[in-house]
């Protein structure tokens, strides 16, 4: 007997199409109530799994702020899927920076492109990898940076924090919203996370207003002043609140650590004639 004349195989293959076309019109119903592309959502589906079944993330609410308000997110880095989960606290596209040589990686290459990721060189002042964050947080987008510039697997609550930060929100006149990330997986590869079980957890602070300090960019003093508030900010999401921050060394330039990108060199005045070129 053909398999196809099978009463038992036809039922079979009668609920497996019914369960799928049931998923394709979830996933397209949830679609049309979104912001995100049809790649963004698959994509955030699958993150979506991870975060909550195998990292097990709890996030401490909704990012504070309205859907059309641009702003800049700055977080303490402990794993390279922290970007994931600080995604669980919004349904709109969070833009972080990424090394240049991951877009071009067969395969990752798609997945940062559709996420509008920020392609960064790893030397040097990135001029357009600042504009274009600029522009992006103006438009009312959300950009996300890690003033530490890469991984801490130290021992330390937070590394010397650089301004690329303070700079972009600055010049854009968005607020910051400080981020503590604890519990992420990190074996010191870039998908071993993906592998790992976690209890990851994720705190949002409120916004920062920052438009005492607008048009003040140019200051050599103000943009270490409030990279260190940043720093003192996620301290204290992470129940620290005596925290003394550092700020990177002067000679700090643009690159990656550990395959992680970095965002500005320290240098204020340096950084602020990049943003204006």
């Amino acid at each position: 007997m053909n398999f196809l004349e099978d009463p038992a195989t036809l039922t079979a293959l009668a609920i497996l199409l019914a369960l799928l076309g049931g998923l394709a019109l979830w996933i397209f119903l949830i679609w049309r109530k979104t912001t995100y592309t049809f790649l963004q959502l698959i994509l955030y589906l699958v993150n979506s799994f991870f975060a909550r079944v195998l990292w097990r993330t709890r996030v401490s609410g909704p990012l504070p702020i309205d859907d059309s308000q641009g702003a800049v997110i700055v977080c303490n880095h402990i794993s390279g899927i922290d970007p994931l989960l600080i995604q669980l606290c919004t349904h709109r596209v969070v833009h972080w920076m990424v090394a240049r040589e991951y877009f071009e990686m067969p395969g990752m290459s798609i997945v940062f492109r559709a996420l509008g990721s920020i392609p960064v060189n790893r030397g040097g002042v990135d001029t357009a990898a600042t504009k274009l964050a600029i522009r992006l947080v103006q438009q009312g987008g959300l950009v996300g940076l890690f003033p530490e510039g890469r991984v801490n697997q130290t021992d330390d609550l937070l590394l010397p924090g650089r301004p690329g930060a303070a700079l972009i929100a600055l010049k854009a006149k968005v607020p910051v919203i400080p981020c503590y990330v604890s519990g992420a997986p990190y074996d010191g590869t870039a998908l071993g996370s993906f592998f790992m079980k976690a209890n990851a957890r994720v705190v949002l602070g409120q916004p920062i207003d920052l438009s005492e300090y607008y048009g003040r960019e140019g200051d050599k003093t103000v943009l270490p002043e409030l990279t260190k508030r940043f720093l003192k900010e996620i301290a204290r999401l992470a129940g620290v609140d005596d925290f003394e921050p550092q700020l990177a060394g002067r000679n700090w330039r643009t690159g990656t650590e550990n395959g992680e990108a970095t965002s500005a060199p320290a240098n204020g005045e340096e950084v602020v004639r990049a943003a204006n070129t």
